[in-house]
């Protein structure tokens, strides 16, 4: 197993992941009947494609001697209805401004964002918006 959900009601999930004993706590959104203090699972989705293009950046970036620290990423979510699902989510990419790599290794660095393995997972017809900032 990967993770255990306990439901523990007001539209609250504790989420633990059982190999670190580290635990996540999700809220409906304010738009489904939920209190919005906490990430909503659809807000988590959109975080973890944040969370694996910088991951998988990097990773490539570490086997060049390139070193990410104080790259930002800023996600949001964009919900649709009928059925209420993920629409679109919007990826924007800061690189800090030290960083001045050329423009093959900017080249590379994003197609290996673009080809993460969350993004392989979604489904083809969530839009994906992705913009990557080199200051």
């Amino acid at each position: 197993m990967t993770s255990q959900i306990i439901y523990k009601g007001e539209l609250r999930t504790i989420a633990t992941h059982l190999q670190s004993g580290t635990s996540i706590e999700t809220d409906a959104p304010t738009d489904n009947q939920g209190k919005g203090e906490r990430f909503s699972p659809t807000d988590l989705v959109a975080t973890a494609l944040g969370a694996c293009m910088v991951t998988t950046m990097a990773i490539k970036a570490r086997t060049m001697n390139i070193d990410l620290d104080g790259t930002r990423v800023d996600t949001t979510k964009i919900m649709l209805s009928d059925p209420r699902r993920i629409g679109k989510i919007i990826v924007h990419v800061y690189f800090p401004p030290t960083l001045q790599p050329d423009d093959k290794t900017k080249e590379l660095l994003e197609r290996t964002a673009r080809t993460c393995p969350v993004e392989r997972s979604l489904h083809p017809d969530m839009e994906l918006d992705m913009a990557f900032f080199w200051q």
